[in-house]
C-alpha cells in the first residue's frame, strides 16, 4: 500500500471512530453547559442517598470554597483556599492565605493533581459577608484541553487539563466599597476566555485563550457591587450577544469586541448576585439590596432598549441562580422560599417555604438549583439537598443529608449517572 493510501486509509478510520464513539461528557462551566443548570436528556440521577446510600465515593480536600465543581471527559475540577479565614475561630495570617485548583478522577475520586496558586495583591480581610463565601468563590471553566481559574486580586489563570501552568494575567487590585472579595465565574467564547473584574477592576476583561494576551476591555462605574457570571444568546439577526445584570443597568455587548450592543435602563440596586436567566423571548434579572426585585425585559432592539421592561416583581433571589423549564422559571432563594414564577409575566405560581431546615432560614441557600429530567435539586448550605417536583407545584420529595456539616455553598455538576457535590471539606460523587 503506497502513502496516499495508507493516508487515506488514516482518514477513514478517524471519521468512522468519529461518528460511532460519543463525545467527551462535560459539565464545562457554572450551571453547565450553556449555563442552563440542566443535566443530559436520560440523566439518571437518584433521588435520595446518604452515607450508605447511593455514593459511589467521597473524597476530602484541603480547604473550603463556594465555587462549583465542574469536568470534562473523566476529569473533574475544583477549587479550594487554604491558610487564612477558614475558620471562624482561628483565621490566621493574611500572607498565608492561599488557593488550589485539584484535578480528581470522575470513576473513583482520586487527586490525580493539584495546584498551588499563590497569593499576588492583598486580598479584602475576612470579615462581615466575606465570612459567607470566603476565597474561593469563582468556579473554573474548561473547554476539554485547558482549565481557567480566577483568583480576584491574584489574577486569571490558565492551565492545561493534566495541570501545567500556562500563563497567569492579573486584572486589578480595587475593592467595592463593601470589601466582599470576588464571586463572578470565567467563561469562554470562541477563542476568549472573559471574567467580570468588576471587584477588582470595575471592567469586563478578554482574553485570549491560549496566549494570555488581553484583547478588550469594557469599564462602567456601576460595575461595583455586581458579582454574577455573564451569560450568551444569539440574538435575532443571527449575532452573539453577552449579558449581564449590574446595579441599574441590564446590556448586552458583542463578545468578540466588546463593543455595547444594548443597554437597559432598571430599578434594580446594587448587589447583584444572580446571573441573568435567557429565555426564548425574555430576559430575566434578579437581585438588589436594600430593594429586592426581579425584573424581565422582552428581548430585540439595539441602542436603549429600557421600553422592553415587561414586568418587575418583589419576589426575587438575593444570591441563588433561578433556572428556566418550559414557561416558568424555579428556584429556592437564600430565605429557603421555594418559588416558581410566570416567564412572561413575572406572576408567582406558588411560593412556599422549605421543609425540614434545622438552622435559620436566613442565608440558608447559596448553591443555584439544578434539573435533571422532572426533578429540581437545591443544595443547601447546613440543612443537605433538597429535590422538587418539576412541576408548578414544586412538591418536595426528599431532603438528603450527610455527616459532613461543612458548608455546601457550590452549585452541584450533572453527568447521565451522577451528581457531584462540594462541601468546605469533601467532594462527593452520587449515583444508583
Amino acid at each position: 500500500m503506497d502513502l496516499s493510501m495508507q493516508m487515506l486509509l488514516v482518514a477513514f478510520i478517524a471519521c468512522l471512530l468519529a461518528a460511532i464513539l460519543p463525545a467527551e461528557e462535560s459539565w464545562p462551566q457554572f450551571r453547565g453547559p450553556g449555563g442552563s443548570a440542566t443535566a443530559p436528556k436520560g440523566a439518571r440521577i437518584p433521588v435520595e442517598w446518604g452515607e450508605d446510600k447511593n455514593l459511589k465515593w467521597k473524597t476530602a480536600i484541603p480547604g473550603p470554597g463556594s465555587s462549583s465543581p465542574v469536568f470534562t471527559g473523566n476529569r473533574l475540577f475544583v477549587t479550594c483556599y487554604t491558610g487564612y479565614g477558614t475558620s471562624p475561630e482561628e483565621v490566621g495570617s493574611a500572607r498565608d492565605l492561599g488557593r488550589q485548583l485539584l484535578c480528581l478522577d470522575r470513576s473513583d475520586g482520586r487527586i490525580l493533581w493539584k495546584k498551588s496558586i499563590e497569593l499576588a495583591n492583598p486580598e479584602d480581610p475576612y470579615r462581615g459577608y466575606l465570612m459567607e463565601h470566603g476565597y474561593a468563590s469563582s468556579t473554573p471553566v474548561t473547554d476539554g484541553r485547558n482549565v481557567y481559574v480566577f483568583t480576584g486580586k491574584s489574577g486569571l489563570h490558565a492551565f492545561t487539563v493534566e495541570g501545567k501552568r500556562l500563563w497567569t494575567k492579573g486584572v486589578g487590585k480595587k475593592s467595592s466599597n463593601r470589601r466582599w472579595g470576588s464571586a463572578a465565574s470565567p467563561v469562554l467564547y470562541r477563542d476568549l476566555v472573559i471574567i467580570n473584574a468588576a471587584d477588582e477592576a470595575r471592567q469586563l476583561i478578554a482574553f485570549d485563550k491560549k496566549s494570555g494576551e488581553e484583547k478588550w476591555r469594557y469599564g462602567s462605574g456601576e460595575l461595583e457591587l455586581a458579582f454574577a457570571t455573564p451569560q450568551f444568546l444569539v440574538s435575532e439577526d443571527g449575532s452573539d450577544e453577552m449579558v449581564l445584570s449590574i446595579p441599574h443597568e441590564l446590556f448586552a455587548l458583542d463578545p468578540a469586541t466588546g463593543q455595547r450592543k444594548w443597554l437597559a435602563r432598571t430599578e434594580v440596586p446594587g448587589n447583584v448576585s444572580p446571573s441573568v436567566v435567557i429565555t426564548k423571548d425574555m430576559i430575566c434579572a434578579f437581585g438588589g439590596y436594600p430593594r429586592k426585585m426581579s425584573i424581565g425585559l422582552k428581548r430585540g432592539g439595539s441602542g436603549d432598549v429600557t421600553d422592553n421592561l415587561r414586568w418587575d416583581s418583589k419576589v426575587t433571589t438575593y444570591v441563588p441562580t433561578p433556572l428556566a423549564y418550559g414557561d416558568h422559571l424555579y428556584w429556592v432563594n437564600d430565605s429557603a422560599e421555594a418559588i416558581c414564577m410566570e416567564i412572561t409575566s413575572g406572576k408567582v405560581v406558588s411560593k412556599r417555604t422549605v421543609e425540614g431546615l434545622a438552622r435559620s432560614r436566613r442565608f440558608s441557600f447559596y448553591a443555584s438549583m439544578v434539573r435533571a429530567g422532572d426533578r429540581l435539586y437545591a443544595v443547601s448550605r447546613h440543612n443537605g439537598t433538597f429535590v422538587f417536583e418539576a412541576n408548578q407545584e414544586m412538591k418536595q420529595i426528599a431532603q438528603n443529608r450527610f455527616e459532613d456539616r461543612s458548608d455546601f455553598s457550590g452549585t452541584p455538576a450533572l453527568a447521565k449517572d451522577a451528581i457531584y457535590l462540594r462541601s468546605g471539606k469533601f467532594i462527593y460523587c452520587i449515583g444508583e
